[in-house]
């Protein structure tokens, strides 16, 4: 049977036949193998071909340039792969999303389930394309996506909390759920492409100090604030892989914490996918943390807690797991351990259909032609929009359309890349601030643009006297400041100038410069918008004072421009809520290092912030009635929160209905309040709704520390509205107090 597909030739020599067959026979017995096998469960071909390889083609095969295996036709692979808010660094042109940072802005589960489906949609589109060009082994061509990250913001010091949704475990446990249904798509068999939930844990900077700082917290934050969103990822999400920190956690690695990576994730939130290491953190365990003696050493504590890929250090082709193949002669792991790492690997390509016939999976029909689909493009738009955070309007916004002159001065009214974040993909055409200005305001206004200064620096051959005497005849000035990514951001890839170092900031206020050239034209008595566009909290104090309006909005992608000038021009009613605190000043902050989540973020800060998580204006008002929860609540039973929510504005809008629980008088290391629901909303101007969400009392308390959810019996407090229920943020919601009791 085995010549049958064979291409062979006979010849008799001396009364012998000789059979010649031509190498091409070897593929037909591939084609035999069961791992081959389409009608055998992914579960037995993953045994088979696991069962074939050498123990040199295991080691290989765990590290994130895995090689092929010729003889048993197993396609070279890279897993590096990147989509935080579009597909990154491939270099073809892709569809550009707001920052992670400022689509949390929007509150919007959908809409970020969404863009996961065009990314997911579009990476298919250039995977399909690399295999036809053969190129299907190179970085940022494959479908293994090390996406999201949901370590939480803790500090807006940090340069990577761009890359986060936020401060809050419920909104980035949400939202993080969301872009990882939009990724992996619903497909009962095949995966439309891996997500990834990282950094996997208690990480969240100082950037200088990732290769070998220590955390060690208390159970209580561990639990209720660094690991429910890797839970909900894991638990509820199924994300398929996980990348595990660089830092230690209580003296171990993240890499190799047996608590963390065994106890935790696999035992306690049965997790059965791939873990990846971050990128040269094995190495860490014997360069930095010094926690294992050698590369044998380390490369085998890794596998044994579960790190099943390594990341290695790509910047000299540097992989700790070579070593692999020493440590299981040596007797410092038994090769089982890298057989349940390899399979896993393998389950992964195999469920994203690597193995089986082109026409069987239908994601390999995606046309290249799909990228930059104007529906896509539309989607950015709509996120880009649902992003901007009216933070202050004393009535100057929306600007009217028939303004004569209109200045556009600041570091960041036209300048495309700082727009696209980091970790970013290269959209077809970026629209800045000035150019969506100009475009909807056409010929017939005046737009006078200066940069003025740069973000911490006079620019060459100007002054701000210059600057603002250009800008006397105008009817209004539009400054638009902040900072960008190439201050902040990943360790080696931003900062270096006074304010900011190795990626993080060493202080959240404006830089000095871009508020004097505030003050400057402030001067010529005209009002002023301020535009602030970061990946973080800024400092404000002055500004929040002085001028008219202040819009925060972030890295916007693509089409951050017209999102821009529609809300400056009320062609769309700002909507977009702050996902993190926003601090009067660094004072405001405890030490960057200290992990205690004391006095840090919105659930435990004591004082007055400058904006508080949740915050955010529309040019409509919004007023809650009738809130309605059941008289008797038990911890055993769901029960309906229902409120009634009418525009009393003119003008229609959407309003991010958000849920808060607090627990008075408790003497325990307790938030002082919690989001535990948001709904957003459309109003036209005089309607009203009935909003009802449902709640599972076990949701309303907390963590124990074993990692269980617990609701005491007692008294809440419950508040529906716009924001939070505090003064700072004029509150015009409903609030209830609740006694949950037991059957």
């Amino acid at each position: 049977m085995f010549f049958l597909n064979c291409k062979a030739f006979l010849v008799r020599a001396k009364g012998v036949l000789i059979i010649f067959v031509l190498v091409g026979c070897s593929n037909a017995q591939e084609e035999k193998l069961p791992f081959k096998n389409s009608s055998l469960t992914f579960e037995k071909r993953v045994n088979d071909l696991v069962s074939r390889l050498t123990l040199k083609e295991k080691v290989n095969q765990m590290k994130d340039v895995a090689p092929a295996i010729p003889r048993l036709g197993i396609p070279a692979y890279n897993w590096w792969n990147e989509t935080l808010h579009g597909v990154a660094r491939s270099k073809d042109t892709v569809t550009v999303f707001p920052q992670a940072i400022a689509l949390a802005a929007g509150f919007d589960r959908q809409a970020v389930e969404h863009m996961g489906e065009i990314c997911a949609t579009e990476a298919r589109a250039i995977y399909n394309q690399a295999l036809r060009d053969g190129e299907n082994n190179q970085r940022y061509k494959g479908l293994t996506f090390w996406t999201p990250n949901i370590n939480i913001f803790r500090d807006p010091r940090w340069g990577r909390g761009q890359e986060t949704y936020g401060e809050d475990p419920f909104l980035t446990g949400q939202l993080g759920m969301a872009i990882v249904q939009g990724l992996q798509g619903d497909d009962p068999r095949y995966l439309k492409t891996s997500a990834c939930a990282k950094h996997f844990a208690v990480h969240s900077g100082p950037e200088s100090t990732r290769h070998t700082f220590d955390v060690d917290v208390s159970e209580y934050d561990l639990w209720n604030t660094y690991l429910p969103a890797f839970q909900d990822l894991v638990v509820e999400a199924k994300v398929s892989s996980v990348m595990c920190a660089y830092n230690r956690y209580q003296g171990t690695p993240c890499c190799g914490d047996e608590k963390l990576m065994v106890d935790i994730l696999r035992n306690k939130w049965g997790f059965t996918g791939y873990v990846t290491s971050d990128c040269g953190a094995i190495t860490d365990f014997w360069k930095t943390h010094k926690t294992s003696g050698d590369e044998i050493q380390a490369s085998a504590d890794a596998v044994e807690m579960g790190t099943d890929l390594e990341c290695g250090e790509f910047w000299d082709k540097h992989w700790t797991y070579n070593s692999l193949g020493e440590a299981v002669k040596n007797g410092l792991i038994d090769e089982d351990k890298l057989n349940e790492s390899v399979k896993r690997l393998f389950m992964t390509r195999m469920r994203l259909g690597m193995f089986d016939e082109t026409e069987s999976v239908s994601f390999n029909k995606i046309p290249y032609t799909i990228l930059n689909d104007p529906e896509h493009g539309e989607h950015a738009l709509k996120m880009a929009h649902q992003s901007m955070v009216l933070l202050k309007n004393n009535g100057v916004l929306p600007l009217k359309k028939n303004v004569k002159t209109i200045a556009v001065i600041g570091p960041n009214a036209d300048n495309k890349n700082m727009l696209l974040g980091n970790y970013n993909g290269i959209p077809s055409e970026i629209i800045t601030a000035l150019t969506g200005i100009k475009q909807k305001l056409g010929d017939n206004v005046n737009v006078i643009y200066d940069k003025g200064v740069d973000y911490i620096n006079p620019l060459e051959g100007k002054n701000m006297i210059s600057v603002s005497q250009k800008v006397k005849n105008a009817d209004v000035i539009v400054f638009v400041g902040g900072i960008s990514p190439s201050l902040e951001g990943e360790e080696g890839e931003a900062g270096g100038v006074p304010g900011f170092y190795k990626g993080d900031r060493t202080s959240i206020a404006l830089p000095k410069i871009q508020t004097d050239m505030m003050k400057a034209l402030k001067l010529k008595g005209k009002p002023i918008v301020y535009i602030n566009m970061s990946g973080s909290a800024m400092g404000m104090e002055w500004e929040a004072e002085n001028v008219d309006a202040i819009i925060q909005a972030w890295y916007g992608g693509q089409s951050a421009g017209t999102a821009i000038a529609d809300v400056l021009f009320g062609d769309y009613n700002p909507s977009g809520r702050l996902p993190i605190t926003f601090y009067k000043n660094d004072a405001d902050l405890p030490d960057f290092s200290d992990y205690n989540m004391e006095n840090r973020t919105y659930r435990y800060f004591k004082g007055e912030p400058q904006y508080a998580f949740g915050f955010g204006l529309s040019y409509t008002t919004f007023e809650y009635s009738k809130l309605n929860v059941p008289e008797k609540i038990t911890r055993e039973h769901s029960f309906t929160v229902q409120v009634e929510v009418e525009n009393t504005g003119e003008m229609s809008g959407d309003e991010v209905v958000q849920l808060y629980v607090s627990q008075p008088g408790s003497n325990q290391e307790k938030a002082i309040r919690t989001l535990k629901e948001f709904i957003r909303i459309h109003l036209k101007a005089g309607e009203k709704k009935q909003v009802s969400i449902v709640l599972d009392p076990m949701d309303l308390g907390g963590y124990s520390d074993r990692g269980e959810k617990y609701t005491a019996a007692g008294k809440y407090i419950i508040s529906v509205g716009g924001g939070q229920p505090s003064e700072s943020t004029n509150f015009t919601g409903e609030t209830v107090e609740i006694l949950i009791g037991v059957d």
